[in-house]
């Protein structure tokens, strides 16, 4: 259900009240559910936004030519706060590209990311390193531009199978004969969520032992 028609509902009934009441014509009640109703609905991985939210509220006192109690707002916010955690905790479970540069590696597995470049690099290399920062291998993409993708093996720099567990990946790219550092994406598994109260950001703890907020999510796997 999208804001618009809400509001245009609320507003025709709102409208036909200045002739004479009817039984069945909207009032506050019926706007605040159907504004969590819309809530509900929205996309989880595109929720609405403060800004928005707040507009919407603005145009209700409008609209309704009511001015709003502060127990009525804070129904409104608290409505915000729980849909948002009820559609943040479908993400747990769900795969996430983000800019962490934590690999995690299982038993007989591999690596796959990619790194972000401002523009065209003669070169990108890719160094891992384990908890304790000692080097395991390096990993040469050559030239490449925008997202250029790469992959580890799971093998470390003298052929032999990395022990299972997190590993730190850096990139450097060579712009223009300078190194520059680039972000590197990896994905990671949603393991639990939380929500700041009023719903004002979501925060993902991820397995690989970082917090994240949705906002900074590149990809939804």
């Amino acid at each position: 259900m999208e804001t618009q028609d809400v509001l245009a509902q609320y507003s025709a009934q709102s409208k036909s009240a200045a002739v004479g009441a009817r039984p069945n014509e909207l009032g506050q009640d019926d706007f605040m559910r159907l504004l969590v109703t819309q809530l509900e609905n929205q996309d989880p991985t595109e929720p609405m936004d403060n800004f928005e939210f707040l507009s919407q509220v603005a145009q209700f006192g409008m609209v309704s030519g009511i001015q709003e109690s502060q127990q009525s707002l804070a129904s409104v916010v608290d409505a915000l706060f729980a849909n948002r955690a009820l559609q943040a905790s479908a993400l747990v479970g769900k795969s996430v590209m983000v800019d962490s540069g934590i690999a995690e590696l299982g038993e007989g597995g591999s690596v796959s990311g990619y790194v972000a470049l401002p523009s065209t690099a003669n070169g990108v290399q890719l160094q891992i390193t384990d908890p304790a920062g000692r080097l395991v291998r390096s990993l040469d993409i050559g030239p490449a531009s925008g997202r250029a993708a790469f992959e580890w093996d799971g093998l470390d720099g003298e052929g032999e199978v990395a022990s299972p567990g997190f590993y730190r990946v850096n990139a450097l790219a060579h712009i223009d004969g300078v190194a520059t550092a680039v972000p590197v994406y990896l994905a990671s598994a949603v393991q639990s969520v939380s929500v700041e109260q009023g719903g004002a950001e979501v925060k993902l703890n991820l397995s690989n032992g970082t917090v994240v907020s949705a906002a900074d999510v590149r990809e939804f796997m």
